[in-house]
């Protein structure tokens, strides 16, 4: 095990989620399924987003919510970004006004503070595989489903089972455990099985794999050319691990698979990829989901209703996200009137998400209580545990000439020059508040994506006027983007800084930065920019903790998959 196993231990009592066993409800499935319309039955499969942030009950917004809810007869909802409060408010409202439970989703990646303010942001999972420590894997599952679970979310879309085997990946790089399939194996099973002890569904995604990909699929179509010895081999590793731990869901990649399938269409829209790979030989029984159908690779070419339509014949059950869930409806009724779909299949799937909502508990309590939420979101022991994560997974890749040693040996006069896109305006400020406590004497630039001449002769002359300088950068997978990359006028600044003066260069990201920064001396990966992340690498820079992590991905090409330089805790 390449990290030391002293985490902070998250509680396994919670409730598990319940299966098959249970006592069955008063309405059975059987029951509910018998009493829907070919109709509501479409619904139940459609899955639209939903805002997280507060609306009023006569907000358009809400509204069109509860058309979805009131009229399409939706199946569920994915919920996005919101406080604890609005997000269950809003769906305790929806709840009450459906015919059946809605069964809600959420991306919850790295925890419930992905998509929910002020719970618990543990760093990318990425940095679980930087401590190797399995149980990692288990405190962020437990974490994001005690919390999720208290504002009203049922299925977290994660863990990524993809195998980040290709460093010029633009959308899955830290989202991923790693580069070694049995690593990200293990990591994935622990993953799982922290969301079941605590009562939330797991989804394995991008299947069949999106690690080997140069293209990012919201934009356009990526395709993988290797055939089935490879996926068998590598790709599929961690999916077969994954459903052998009982993972509820698998998401669709869309990627085209010409090797596998005989042709370019996405694996969503593929029966040889979801029907012949996933059910026959891998055996998965769960609920298979399409990846969002509004996504480049699939809406520009097939349209709305085309695309739900096919999604669905390939062999998906949740339709998730339809550019337009009015014509996902229409488009699949019209395709069962037409023969296109028959009733059997359509029940299947209608069974299979009805059956997980019984399982849930839905069918006999589908709101939440809002009294409980401050007890349980963003509690102490899970900001302790993450935390906990991001120190042990801080990973010095190189130290040439001894510049963090100089750096933790004594307090400092430095210039703190961060970078992050827009989403991101608060980068390096929280770095800077407990450098400036630890008795370092700090200035702080701030360069954007978008920073011309003037912002960067700013920076220059910050740097100027201290002795030693750290660059912070969160580098990170942004959808719609297309590239994970600092801009060449910040790689440039960095090396040419790197040359005069003591220099840092700390990644909050993707840990490929050494690619366009090839001479720094010194370079530290903390893998994410949440505020743990960013704590961690205050006590790294201020020698009050150790760095211990290793490279769970390769950096080609001179630091290989394990490599890490250890550093002790200073001496008080």
């Amino acid at each position: 095990m390449l990290g030391c196993a002293g985490g902070q231990t998250v509680g396994r009592t919670a409730r598990p989620v319940p299966r098959s066993s249970s006592p069955v409800p008063t309405v059975s499935v059987d029951s509910l399924l018998a009493s829907l319309s070919v109709r509501q039955q479409v619904g139940q499969l459609v899955i639209p987003w939903l805002s997280g942030s507060y609306t009023a009950l006569d907000d358009s917004l809400f509204q069109v919510a509860a058309r979805w809810v009131d009229s399409l007869e939706v199946g569920g909802l994915i919920i996005s970004v919101g406080s604890p409060f609005d997000i269950a408010t809003k769906l305790n409202a929806l709840q009450q006004r459906s015919r059946l439970p809605l069964l809600v989703s959420a991306d919850l990646e790295w925890g419930a503070g992905m998509r929910v303010v002020g719970a618990t942001a543990f760093p990318q999972i990425m940095a679980v595989g930087a401590t190797g420590d399995p149980h990692d894997a288990y405190t962020i599952g437990a974490a994001a489903g005690v919390e999720g679970r208290a504002v009203g979310i049922h299925v977290n879309f994660a863990p990524d089972a993809d195998v980040n085997n290709n460093p010029a990946n633009p959308i899955i790089n830290i989202r991923s455990f790693g580069e070694d399939p049995h690593t990200v194996s293990r990591l994935v099973a622990e993953y799982v099985r922290g969301l079941h002890e605590h009562g939330m569904l797991a989804t394995l995604k991008h299947f069949p794999g999106h690690g080997d990909t140069q293209t990012d699929s919201h934009i356009g179509l990526p395709v993988i050319t290797a055939g089935y010895a490879r996926l068998d081999s590598l790709e599929l590793v961690p999916f077969r691990a994954g459903i052998a731990a009982g993972a509820d869901v698998v998401m669709s990649a869309h990627i085209a698979f010409p090797a596998l399938t005989g042709s370019n269409d996405p694996g969503t829209l593929s029966a040889a990829v979801l029907t012949g790979l996933l059910r026959d030989s891998l055996r998965f029984t769960g609920l298979v989901a399409t990846d969002a159908l509004t996504m480049g690779a699939i809406v520009a070419k097939y349209g709305a209703g085309e695309a739900t339509v096919r999604a669905f014949l390939a062999g998906s059950d949740l339709l998730l996200m339809p550019a337009d869930p009015d014509s996902a409806v229409l488009a699949m009724t019209a395709a069962v009137a037409a023969g296109r779909v028959t009733p059997e299949r359509l029940a299947q799937s209608v069974r299979r998400v009805l059956e997980i909502k019984r399982r849930l508990g839905l069918l006999e309590r589908r709101t939440v209580p809002l009294d409980s939420i401050l007890r349980v979101v963003g509690s102490k022991r899970f900001q302790d545990a993450a935390n906990d994560v991001a120190v042990r997974s801080l990973t010095l890749v190189r130290d040439v000439g001894g510049r963090l040693h100089a750096l933790r040996a004594r307090a400092r006069r430095l210039a703190l020059i961060a970078y992050a896109d827009e989403a991101n305006s608060s980068v390096g400020l929280f770095l800077t508040d407990l450098l400036r406590q630890g008795g370092d004497t700090v200035e702080y630039f701030r360069l954007w994506p978008m920073s011309g001449t003037l912002s960067y002769d700013s920076a220059r002359a910050t740097i100027a006027r201290a002795p030693a300088t750290v660059f912070v950068a969160n580098v990170r997978p942004i959808s719609w983007k297309g590239n994970i990359a600092l801009p060449d006028s910040l790689a440039q600044l960095i090396t040419v800084t790197d040359t005069a003066r003591p220099t840092v260069l700390v990644s909050l990201g993707s840990p490929y930065l050494l690619n366009q920064t090839p001479t720094v001396r010194s370079y530290v990966i903390a893998w994410s920019g949440v505020r743990a992340s960013e704590r961690a690498v205050a006590l790294a820079l201020l020698g009050r903790v150790p760095i211990g992590g290793h490279l769970p991905t390769r950096i080609p090409p001179d630091y290989p998959l394990g490599w890490g330089v250890i550093v002790p805790a200073a001496e008080p």
